[in-house]
């Protein structure tokens, strides 16, 4: 049967609305990703992440009191479990992916009220990335400062040492522009479980899994590997035209739903230029708006009507890689944003309290009649 052949029948449920939510909206037609009411303009570059995951856990900003109080809450919860550090050990020494060990550790996180998950789950998720990353290089984990912001302290657990203003600053405006975007796959893989009055550690552990795949988390890494591919401004027309003409996609543009530019790339366009102009490879950063423009020019070309936009790939790869972190880190840093947003919709979902539990259409034969083994 075809896709839509009047049964109700969406492949992939494509622009099928399966829930209300006021953590964000996104208009793929203008560009536009409004986080709990702000663009995202206004909100990354100015909000610290802390700020950005109270409001959308509560709907409003802290006052100065109360996000110094928030800020402690987290940081008297970034410590790890033995059971937790025990496991990591464990599977660094198989040099188990990143992702697949994020996966397993966050099952580790302990139960209980939903409200004591959230906060160890935004807590913990950037000890267990740092702690899992030295573990995996060979080096003991550094121990969460306190006395550091979440951004900062990410930073830290992974290096030893205190990052300038700049790279937190840096990584502060990645964090709130991916800490929610709409009914994505992982998100919609947390609700689900939730759904089923389930504890918001296995939603997590669940938004993980769906995070892995590459057509939702997985493409930072290779946006960047292009850039370093080409090497010399003078060769981004010449290597792009042959990976166009071999029917190859341009890792880092396009976006599935934006159909214009990604608004999220113009707020981390702007965090890289500040960090590269400052404190990083100016050259890097020369080459990489070289082949940002060359990439745009020869797709408007080669597919005329699409509108083939730069995409939050492309500044997120640049970005962190600016920011010192290794491309296997680009996608758990990702969840470490997004962590933000997948337990928001846990909080709203627990509320509606309702089943998520669509049909499906069966096609396959009808009527077989079972015939005993002896006779076949």
């Amino acid at each position: 049967m075809g896709e839509n052949s009047g049964t109700g029948f969406v492949a992939g449920l494509e622009d099928v609305v399966a829930a209300e939510t006021r953590l964000s909206g996104v208009d793929g037609e203008v560009g536009e990703l409004t986080i709990a009411g702000f663009p995202v303009e206004e909100l990354a570059g100015r909000a610290s992440y802390e700020e950005v995951v109270y409001l959308l856990w509560n709907d409003e900003l802290p006052g100065a009191g109360r996000l110094e109080d928030f800020r402690g809450e987290l940081a008297g919860r970034r410590g790890l479990s033995r059971a937790t550090l025990d496991l990591l050990r464990a599977v660094a020494a198989e040099k188990v992916p990143v992702m697949d060990a994020l996966r397993m550790a966050v099952g580790t996180v302990r139960t209980g009220a939903d409200d004591e998950e959230a906060l160890a789950l935004v807590s913990c998720l950037p000890t267990i990335v740092a702690a899992y990353w030295r573990l995996f290089g060979g080096e003991e984990p550094v121990a969460p400062d306190p006395d550091l912001g979440h951004a900062a302290n990410y930073l830290y657990m992974l290096t030893g040492e205190r990052p300038s203003e700049e790279f937190v600053r840096g990584l502060d405006t990645y964090l709130c522009a991916v800490s929610d975007h709409g009914m994505n796959a992982s998100t919609f893989a947390a609700r689900v479980i939730v759904s089923t009055r389930s504890d918001f550690v296995s939603a997590v552990v669940g938004a993980i899994g769906a995070l892995k795949g590459p057509l939702h988390g997985g493409a930072p890494g290779p946006a960047l590997d292009v850039v370093f591919e080409i090497g010399e401004s003078s060769r981004a027309e010449e290597y792009l035209r042959e990976k166009l003409g071999r029917g190859e996609r341009l890792m880092g543009f396009g976006h599935r739903i934006y159909r214009v530019r990604d608004p999220r790339a113009d707020v981390l366009a702007s965090a890289a230029e500040r960090l590269y102009t400052t404190d990083g490879d100016k050259e890097l950063y020369r080459l990489a708006l070289d082949v940002e423009r060359t990439a745009l020019r020869l797709l408007a070309g080669h597919r005329p009507g699409r509108n083939l936009q730069t995409n939050v790939e492309f500044y997120t790869a640049l970005l962190l890689h600016g920011l010192g972190l290794p491309t296997e880190l680009f996608t758990p840093t990702f969840a470490v944003g997004r962590v933000a947003g997948w337990t928001g919709h846990c909080f709203e979902q627990r509320a509606l309290d309702r089943l998520i539990r669509p049909r499906s259409e069966y096609v396959g034969d009808k009527d077989r009649r079972w015939v005993p083994p002896v006779e076949r």
